[in-house]
């Protein structure tokens, strides 16, 4: 990733954690002073580098790991915002990201009573808490959406 990309990359997260939403290709074209097909092109290589996750219908962001563009089962509360995490792995990586305390907020995936983790001190509340990844580390991005 060239020095151009990462910029790009830290931008387009600042601006995440900001707005508590993805920005869109022209929000971070105008804070950047650059077009939006700048922009795009910037995003689709972070994509192929796997630093971003691009929507492949409108090219705009689907996941900045660990932050999700659209609601999802994960929401995490924290320094006085909220945004959607991709999976429960995420949800612990956006206090992390922020190295801030938090509130998770899901369900269990079997029978839905609703779960609730309090994030202190970059550590769950109940570490007796449990969770399973279906797949493999090694194959996350064969379908990184799914996983």
């Amino acid at each position: 990733m060239d020095e151009r990309d990462v910029e790009l990359r830290s931008l387009t997260y600042r601006l995440f954690v900001e707005r508590g939403r993805a920005p869109a290709a022209a929000d971070v074209a105008q804070e950047a002073g650059v077009s939006v097909d700048e922009i795009l092109s910037g995003w689709r290589r972070l994509h192929d580098q796997h630093a971003l996750v691009l929507d492949a219908a409108s090219s705009e962001i689907l996941m900045a790991n660990p932050f999700s563009a659209v609601p999802t089962a994960f929401r995490v509360e924290a320094d006085g915002r909220s945004w959607f995490a991709n999976c429960a792995w995420d949800a612990f990586g956006i206090c992390a990201a922020l190295h801030v305390d938090g509130r998770i907020e899901t369900a269990c995936p079997d029978c839905g009573e609703p779960v609730t983790v309090e994030v202190r001190n970059q550590r769950p509340h109940d570490e007796t808490l449990l969770f399973h990844v279906l797949v493999p580390a090694a194959r996350w991005w064969d379908d990184i959406v799914f996983t």
